[in-house]
This record gives structure tokens, sequence and C-alpha cells, in this order.
């Protein structure tokens, strides 16, 4: 029990299989003969899901650490710029309802809450712009179809905060590549046939078809739906929370654009229908388009239709895949000497691009607390339950969040959603605060935040929630730096909406001359 860690078997490819070598190796390999040994296993007969094609800004600084050039990177994974999401006929299903969940935090957050202020100037009044337009100069820039940085913007610096959009099936492989070739994982390409425990209740070795028994003293289960580890072999159970989030099926096609020149929008579109929404993404060479809807509410054929709505005549080409939703994740996440990260550990719907920020998280804190032997083990566990547990339920109520404030009445769906019984306590307690304030740091009480309070703010603002300012004493003591905030942010937008380049314009100049390394 006291034995040094000194192996890890990643078990399973994909995204989640190789940013956890990636994150670990990166760390743990130096060159030294005593390094850890890092291992990923993975078959020829499984393929990657591949829907987590949007990510956080976090993968900026994932992929900094890694070693991975940005340039390369979109040049190898049809890579392009992602400044927020875009959500349409979310609130009353107008074609003109829309508002941003943008990436970059309002003008003198969180030391001013203009929120508060942009509340009481926009009661009754139509003329007040939105509120991520108000406090925020990227709503500009994502309606221009713009970039977030300039071609003399260093690898990874920017001038608006940004994510990406990128080929899930290409940053594996790229991955993959880096992984073997810089940071020295050994990869072998096998059938699992058997997970073998030992006598307390660990994995001893999986029983390969090929090269026999495979040991290790840290085993991280990336097996996706499978759970083949965490799963079948350890008996942890699965938590549903269909009961909050009702989506539970995804039609998807990829959608070749119409011209190589066709404009990139620098956004991740959700377009609100009757039934659940569509995910419209754009990356270099195409679209990746996706119906995610509840089939307690309608049919599959009703949902093809919908989504051939959204794509057009294109649509006739193509064929949609169908993937099921399990919403929910496991009880625990870390069992013995065995770690879940990605779909092995749970799997919402892709609203909001929780998947891949999700696996990042959780294989840095892997990473960040590997314990030194197997007495600590149990430890480091327990505090990685707890915090991943904290995030799975933050999530959850973000997500309902958006469906909570809707006004739309034309089905069921969002009548449902609406149903307090369906709500989160800690939702509705929150909800309850915000009527009188907006949201604050001092309403999340963990430094694992997934969404801070600006998220909450664009959503919750951006969908019209009202709050109660009769008492307005702090609008008048903050009253001139509120008006200098707004102003500054004003000027922001007519900066860099002259001066940033459009989206596609800025991807096909990195691609030819690259970006400066930092």
């Amino acid at each position: 029990m006291n034995e040094r860690i000194k192996s890890v078997c990643v078990v399973g490819g994909g995204s989640a299989g190789w940013l956890a070598a990636a994150v670990i190796a990166a760390r743990h390999r130096q060159g030294h003969e005593d390094d850890l040994a890092v291992t990923l296993i993975e078959s020829e007969a499984i393929g990657i899901i591949g829907v987590g094609e949007g990510t956080w800004p976090t993968m900026r600084n994932t992929l900094r650490k890694i070693g991975v050039s940005e340039t390369d990177f979109f040049r190898e994974c049809d890579v392009s710029f992602k400044q927020g999401a875009k959500f349409t006929r979310w609130v009353t299903g107008a074609e003109d309802d829309f508002y941003y969940h943008p990436l970059v935090l309002p003008e003198g957050f969180p030391s001013l809450d203009l929120a508060s202020f942009w509340n009481h100037y926009a009661a009754g009044n139509e003329a007040v712009p939105s509120f991520s337009d108000a406090v925020c100069f990227q709503e500009a820039v994502c309606e221009g179809g713009l970039a977030p940085k300039l071609i003399t913007t260093p690898e990874y610096g920017c001038v608006a905060n940004y994510a990406y959009h990128l080929d899930a099936h290409k940053f594996a492989h790229f991955l993959r590549k880096h992984c073997i070739e810089k940071l020295g994982v050994r990869h072998v390409v096998d059938e699992v046939d058997d997970v073998v425990l030992d006598g307390k209740g660990d994995v001893a070795h999986l029983a390969t078809h090929r090269n026999g028994p495979l040991a290790a003293d840290l085993f991280v289960d990336c097996t996706g739906f499978h759970a083949l580890l965490i799963g079948k072999a350890l008996g942890v159970p699965f938590r549903s929370c269909q009961d909050v989030l009702f989506i539970d099926r995804a039609l998807t096609v990829q959608v070749p654009y119409d011209t190589p020149d066709q404009e990139i929008p620098p956004y991740t579109i959700s377009a609100a229908q009757s039934n659940g929404w569509i995910f419209d993404i754009g990356i270099q060479t195409r679209r990746g388009v996706g119906y995610v809807y509840s089939t307690a509410h309608t049919t599959k054929e009703r949902a093809e239709a919908d989504l051939a709505a959204h794509v057009g005549p294109a649509i006739e080409k193509l064929q949609p895949r169908e993937i099921p939703i399990r919403s929910g994740h496991r009880e625990i996440f870390w069992k013995g000497n065995c770690v879940a990260v990605g779909l092995s550990a749970g799997f919402l719907e892709p609203l909001e691009a929780s998947a891949l920020v999700l696996i990042e998280l959780s294989v840095e804190m892997i990473s960040a607390m590997l314990p030194a032997t197997r007495d600590t083990m149990d430890i480091t566990a327990r505090r990685f339950n707890d915090v991943t547990r904290y995030r799975w339920d933050r999530i959850i109520d973000f997500l309902k969040l958006h469906y909570v404030l809707s006004k739309r009445t034309d089905s069921a769906f969002w009548e449902d959603n609406r149903d307090p019984a369906t709500i989160p306590e800690s939702l509705q307690e929150q909800l309850a605060l915000w009527r009188y304030r907006a949201p604050g740091d001092q309403d999340f009480s963990s430094n694992s935040e997934m969404f801070p309070a600006a998220s909450y703010q664009y959503v919750l603002f951006g969908m019209g929630f009202k709050m109660d300012l009769s008492e307005r004493g702090y609008l008048v003591r903050d009253g001139v730096r509120a008006e200098e905030a707004f102003r500054r942010n004003a000027a922001l937008k007519e900066k860099w909406t002259r001066s940033l380049p459009k989206n596609r314009q800025l991807i096909e100049k990195i691609r030819e001359f690259g970006m400066q390394r930092v």
C-alpha cells in the first residue's frame, strides 16, 4: 500500500482519453528513467462519439501546458474561433428573439455591478440595448462576424476572450500524435477482454486480446458510454437527472458550406425548437448541426422535419446520425484505483459545451493531485468525488436555468420545464435571491465553479429576468462609475468592430502564415 505510484493506464482513446494522457504525461514525464509511465490502450473496433465540437476558453491553457502550437492546432483540426453562444427563440419563440452568452466579462466585473444599473435603465425603455451589448463589447464583435484577435496577436493571446470549435475526430488524432511523439505516452491498440480485480476490489490488470495482462497503479476509465471499468467492473451506479433535463436524443449531420469562402459565425448558434433545440457550429470546412430533443414530447419524424427546416435543401444529401442521451452521472467518479473521465463519468445535453471542459478540469485535478502511494489514493478520491459531484450539480442547475426562464407556451416541452417539481431546490433558492440583486461571487461557495456569476447574469437578463430595485441607494452611490463603464464599453465596441478581421479571414491567414509564438 505504501509503494510509489509508478504507472497510469488510460483505457479508451477519443478526446477524453488522449487529453487525460496528455495532461498527466506533460506534468509527470520529464525524460527521466523513474518518471511516471503513462499508457493508453484503445480498441480499433470502437469509434469516437464526436459530439463535443465546442470548447471553453480553458482549452487554450490546456493546449499551451501540454506544449501544443496553436497554429498547428488550427491547421490540423479544422479549428475556428468561438466567442460564446447566440441563443435564438429561447424566450418567446419569435424570429427576432435572441440573446448572447459571450466570453468577455461585463465591464468592471466583479467590483462594479452593472447588471443592476442596466435593469434600472432598461425598465420600460426599449431604446436601451440588450444586457450583453450594454456591458460587453463581444456581442457587437460576434454580430459583425469578426475574429477575437489580430494576426499580430501571439498564440493563445486575445483581444476578446475566446474558445474553439473543432473537428472532434481530428482533434483526437492530433492529440494522439502529440502524446506519442512529444510526451512519451505508450500506445497500445488492443481489445480489453476482461477487467480483473484483486482481493481488495482494485483493478489488478486488464486482460487484453493480444498483449496479455496490462497492469497499472491507477486506471483512468475513458471507455465512453460503455463505462467498462467504473460501471461494469466496479459497479458504480448511474444517477439519472432525466426528471430535470428532458433531452434524451440527438440527430446530427455534417453540413458542407455552399462555397469555400462562406463566412463562419464566431459563436455557437443554439436555436430553440418546439421540443428541444438545434446547435449549429461552424468549423473551417463544414457546419456541425444537431437537433437535441425530448422523445417524451415529440417523435423522431417530427424532429427530422425540424432539423431539415433548419438545414435547408442540403439535408436531402445527408443522413442524420442518431445518438441517445442518457442525462446523468455516476454516483461517484473515483473508486479504488480507477477514476472515470468523459462519457464514462456522465453526460448531459451539449448546451453550453460542458463535455470537453469537464474532461479538462477532471484530468487537471487528477494530474495535480496524483497520489504518491496507494494508501493516500482514497483521500484523493474522496476530494475528487466531492469537487466533481459539485460541478455536475452546478452544470445541471445552469442548464435548467435556460428552460425555466423561457416564456414559450407553444408546446408541453417548455411548460413542463417550468414545472417547479422539475427545478432543483438549489436553483429555486438562487432565483428567489436574484429577484432583489444581481448574481455575484457571494452566491457561489466553491473555487471549483463551472459557471461564474457573470454567466448567470448573461442568461438571466438576456432572457428578460426582472429585478425588484425598490432599494436604490447603491444606484446613486456607484452611478458615476457605472456611467463611465458604459462609456468604456461603447468605446471598445467602436474600436474593435473597426479593427478586427472577419473570422474566416483570420483563420485563412493563420493557415498560411501562422501565429506569432509566445
